[in-house]
């Protein structure tokens, strides 16, 4: 039953703490200490990229069910002090880290010491916070900048670990295969709650980010690449001018479709695999048809 239920840590398509997706190999004329030194430096960056992601995760998901608490317990008050709410906002990105790295194989060691470099600097300037030294805005600013240090030292010094034994579910490994999936419905969450249209100027990000990535990694050269890119730039550019002319629910439905018939480019991209990863599409196609469904879903209701 224990094996039908639960997998061994040896799936090739989720990548190991040593280990890094899209690793290129190290030149022909590079030393083996120069190409492990361009592979360390990669795999730590990419490992406090996903720390960061996974403490935005933490915070989205679990900030709203803080606030529920405290309306419904009396405590909200309570919550909204500044030095509670720097504690709150590190128990946050502490969960949301402490899943990740233990589903990355990370050792308890590490993670404990990775949850301390979220409390510790908070809790350094809690005392000159209430000397009166420090303001609610700087405790929060001070103990972020004094947070990265940290974490950098911690990856630093679990750099070098063996993968810890850990036994995960299917489902997880799922999940995991989605995170791109996850990512963008969780960056809405707040929103479907309180239904808005974003302003015509966001459709330049639409196409914009995909010559911008497109650029940064070269992906622009193939025969009509640029072409196609530049033309699904002017008509986004098109659209939004109409939208901004238009005003009103005109230019509300406007900025609706166009985001949902970017989800349709995101589609392309990623059945195609140029010019971004498959990852980025994924996650655009999600977060674009999320957010024209917010769009549409404000514009009934205000229309009601």
């Amino acid at each position: 039953m224990e094996k039908t239920r639960m997998y061994a840590d040896h799936a090739p398509s989720v990548p190991q703490p040593g280990s890094l997706p899209g690793d290129c190999p190290a030149p022909a004329d590079a030393t083996p200490s120069d190409a492990a030194a361009v592979g360390g430096t990669r795999r730590l960056l990419w490992h406090l990229g996903e720390m960061a992601l996974a403490m935005i995760a933490g915070m989205v998901l679990l900030g709203p069910l803080w606030g529920a608490a405290g309306g419904a317990s009396g405590v909200a008050g309570t919550l909204d002090r500044p030095e509670v709410a720097a504690l709150v906002m590190a128990t946050n990105m502490s969960v949301g880290m402490t899943v990740w790295m233990r589903y990355r194989a990370h050792h308890w060691r590490g993670i404990g010491e990775m949850v301390a470099a979220m409390y510790v600097p908070f809790l350094l300037l809690l005392l000159p916070f209430w000397a009166g030294l420090l303001d609610g805005d700087a405790l929060m600013v001070g103990g972020h900048l004094l947070m990265v240090p940290a974490m950098v030292l911690v990856a630093v010094r679990h750099r070098h670990e063996t993968p810890a034994a850990v036994r995960r579910h299917p489902a997880a490994l799922a999940l995991a295969r989605r995170w791109p999936t996850g990512l963008a419905l969780l960056v809405t969450v707040d929103m479907w709650v309180d239904p808005t249209v974003l302003s015509p100027w966001t459709l330049l990000v639409l196409p914009g980010g995909y010559l911008l990535i497109g650029v940064v990694r070269r992906t622009l050269r193939g025969p009509g690449v640029l072409a196609s890119q530049l033309a699904g730039l002017a008509v986004w550019v098109a659209l939004m001018v109409i939208a901004i002319l238009a005003g009103g629910r005109t230019a509300a439905w406007l900025v609706a479709f166009g985001w949902l018939a970017h989800a349709g480019w995101d589609v392309v991209h990623h059945r195609s695999g140029r010019v971004v990863p498959h990852g980025y599409a994924e996650f655009c196609g999600v977060l674009d048809t999320a957010l024209a469904g917010i769009m549409i879903l404000a514009i009934l209701t205000t229309d009601a």
